[in-house]
Order: structure tokens, then C-alpha cells, then sequence
């Protein structure tokens, strides 16, 4: 239920922070947990990304992320805005044909990149041109095993050496005396944890989903239903719809236009990405069913009273009224992070707005508020009835949901 992360600050010469290496954690143990590598970053990049905000983990500096092979070529890189990250290529990744057609492609695409723990071999010269920081573990090499470094990548001038383990003031100055420009270590700071409520999908809609984004035109219809039965990966569409990948920022009404916006592409990795680094099935289930039975029941009203026209638009905000008590955090905060209509956001806050009567009625029906219940009736011209049936139909949908997720 929780998504834990450690970040330790990287600094310039004047020791001015530059950015953060952010490293994965199962735990508050600061420890790295007994997993591979791809689960490692899968399951940070989906974190940072869905879960806690990558602004917010690194206060708007560039985040330091390893990356497996495996990870580069299913395109999670992409997944964060070049402005963002700094792509790490793990020390254990070797070099070839394939690692040098990601390393080319990111680096047209804007992305700054950095070896890992680099201890020199001369096959890393194809990369070279490519690369813009090498990083080197200051406690496992000597002074020999830099210079040889440093002879390497003389006719590079971009590429910026990184002094790691750094532990004391000696190793500072030596470091700044061999040409070193970044710096990061125990001597400036340990790794701080970080800690935040986390949500998985289900694994029966990530099965559909990867089934459905399987095909070569995948079925949009369907795709929606999907998310629209799932409010964890809902939030979690919603958030990467708003990062900063997509540089256009459109207000979104529906289900439908965030996955419009992010297009077969992006969804494909999205989901790929999402069933990678699932962390468990547990959820609050009271929480998500009340989500579904009100995102259904409000739609349901709003087909039946015909007062408005957007009425996908009260299913989305049905969906997202519990947000603040799954994630225990303002709701408030919670939507300056996701691109939702201003209409929506205001309902949500209980400001004045053309759903607001809808969410009104739905929890007026929780509290049974008759009294309340009949007088929003009367003013969406309908009855009494009407509205128990609606409600009781939309228990039984919200049921079958929960069920089929347990």
C-alpha cells in the first residue's frame, strides 16, 4: 500500500544541488531489497511517476534513475520528460549492438545520459559520443583506474565526469583536483527516504488491458470500460495524462479523452509499464467500491434527468470523490496533479458547478437523507423511486466489480 524511495543530492564544485539520484526501497530499511534490476526500475519510474510525482521527489531538480536494457528498450525512459531525468545505464548492462540503438534514440530525443559505476573498457568508445556524464565509485577505483578513465574520454569534452562514494573532504578535493565537475556521497548527505500511500491495479484489468492493447487497433469502447471499473488505474491514467511528457496540457472530461490523449503508443507502454511493477493486489475495498457505486449511480441520474449533455463527465467525478480519503491527502493537492475540467475540479472541492446536485445526491442516498434526496429529485424531475432503482442497480454493477477483483 505504500511506495518507498530513497533520494541522495548530487552538487556542482560550489556544491550547489544539482539534481538526485533516486534509488528504490521496499521499506522504510534503507537498504536495496533482494529484487533484479528491471523489477527495480520498473517499479520506481511507476511510482515516481503514478504514485508520489517526480516534481515532488526531487523539488523540480533532474532525477538520477538506473535503467536496465530491458527497461530502455520497452521505452520507460520515454514515459519521463528529458527535462526531468538523468538515464542512468546500470553497470551491469553490457555493451552492444542493441544498448547502442537506445543510447542513439534517447539521445535524439533530448535525454541527458550517464554510465553507471563505469569501469573502462575500450568497447564503450562507440557510446562515447552519445554519453554526457560518466559516473565513478570514488571507494572501488584508484587513482590508476581514473586516470585510464579520463585518457579515454579526452576527445569527448561533453561528457562531464561524476565522483560517487565520495566520503570525506580528501576524496572532495581530490576529485575537484582530477577534473571531476558533480560530486554526490556520505560526505555532502546519506540517501533520504521517502515515503507515500501507493495503489495497485487489479491484476483481472491489467490482464484485459494488455489483452486489449494486444491487438493492432485496439478497441478504444472497451479500453474505457476497463479503466472506468478501476479507479486505481483511473488516478493513475489521469496522472500521467498531466505529466510533463505531454507538453500540451489539455483539460480532461472523461475516461475516453485522457486515453485519446495519450494514444495507442503511449497507452501500450503505460500498461506494459503498470503490469511490470505491480506491488500487490491489496486495497481498501470499502473505499473503491463506494468510488464505483457513485461514479455509476451519478452517470445513471444524469442520463435519466437529461439536464446535462456531458454526462461521462459525472461517472469521472464519482470516480474521483474518494481520491482524498484512498490516498490519504487534500483534495486539493490532489488535483493540481491531475488535468481535470475546471467544472470537475469544482465539484470535487464542493464549489458551486453543474455535477455538483449529482455527488450531492449520491451522498445524500449514503447518509439517507431522505428529505434531501426528495427535493434534488423533484429538481432533476425525477421521482423517489426513480432514484432508489437507479441506486440499487448501481449496488449490484459496483458489486460485480469488487467481486471480480477479489
Amino acid at each position: 500500500m505504500y511506495f518507498y524511495a530513497a533520494r541522495q543530492p548530487i552538487f556542482n564544485v560550489q556544491r550547489e544541488l544539482i539534481g538526485y539520484e533516486l534509488l528504490f526501497r521496499d521499506s522504510l530499511n534503507n537498504v536495496f531489497p533482494e529484487i533484479d534490476g528491471d523489477e527495480a526500475t520498473s517499479r520506481l519510474v511507476e511510482g515516481s511517476q503514478f504514485t508520489f510525482g517526480l516534481d515532488d521527489l526531487t523539488n523540480q531538480h533532474p532525477a538520477y534513475i538506473n535503467f536496465t536494457l530491458e527497461t530502455l528498450a520497452k521505452g520507460y525512459v520515454q514515459m519521463l520528460a528529458p527535462e526531468q531525468v538523468v538515464v542512468e545505464i546500470l553497470e551491469t548492462v553490457q555493451p552492444g549492438k542493441r544498448l547502442l540503438a537506445c543510447v542513439k534514440e534517447l539521445k535524439e530525443q533530448g535525454y541527458t545520459l550517464a554510465l553507471d559505476d563505469y569501469q573502462h573498457q575500450n568497447v564503450w568508445r562507440h557510446f562515447f559520443p552519445y554519453i554526457d556524464q560518466i559516473k565513478v565509485d570514488f571507494l572501488a577505483s584508484n587513482l590508476e583506474q581514473i586516470n585510464i578513465i579520463k585518457a579515454a574520454i579526452q576527445d569527448f569534452p561533453q561528457i562531464d565526469l561524476v565522483a560517487e562514494k565520495v566520503e570525506s573532504y580528501e576524496q572532495f578535493e581530490l576529485a575537484k583536483s582530477l577534473g571531476f565537475k558533480y560530486f554526490q556521497g556520505f560526505f555532502f548527505a546519506k540517501p533520504e527516504m521517502v515515503k507515500t500511500k501507493s495503489l495497485a491495479p487489479s491484476e483481472l484489468a491489467m490482464a484485459e488491458l494488455l489483452y486489449e492493447t494486444s491487438s493492432v487497433e485496439p478497441d478504444l469502447a472497451r479500453i474505457t470500460q476497463v479503466f472506468e471499473r478501476d479507479v486505481n488505474l483511473s488516478y493513475k491514467l489521469l496522472r500521467y495524462a498531466n505529466s510533463a511528457v505531454f507538453k500540451r496540457r489539455a483539460e480532461i472530461s472523461t475516461i475516453k479523452q485522457a486515453l485519446v490523449v495519450l494514444g495507442n503508443d503511449e497507452l501500450k507502454r503505460l500498461i506494459s509499464l503498470l503490469f511490470a511493477s505491480q506491488l500487490n493486489t491489496e486495497k481498501p475495498k470499502e473505499l473503491l467500491s463506494l468510488s464505483l457505486l457513485r461514479a455509476h449511480f451519478m452517470e445513471a441520474v444524469a442520463t435519466k434527468a437529461k439536464k446535462i449533455s456531458d454526462t461521462g463527465s459525472t461517472f469521472l467525478v464519482g470516480m474521483m470523490s474518494l481520491m482524498d480519503a484512498i490516498l490519504d491527502d487534500d483534495m486539493a493537492n490532489l488535483l493540481t496533479k491531475l488535468p481535470l475540467s475546471q467544472e470537475i475540479k469544482s465539484t470535487l472541492l464542493k464549489k458551486p458547478s453543474a455535477f455538483g446536485i449529482y455527488l450531492d445526491l449520491a451522498e445524500s442516498m449514503e447518509k439517507g437523507d431522505w428529505g434531501s434526496v426528495e427535493t434534488m429529485s423533484k429538481s432533476l424531475g425525477l421521482s423517489s423511486q426513480n432514484i432508489a432503482e437507479l441506486y440499487q442497480k448501481s449496488q449490484v454493477w459496483s458489486d460485480t466489480q469488487i467481486k471480480a477483483i477479489e
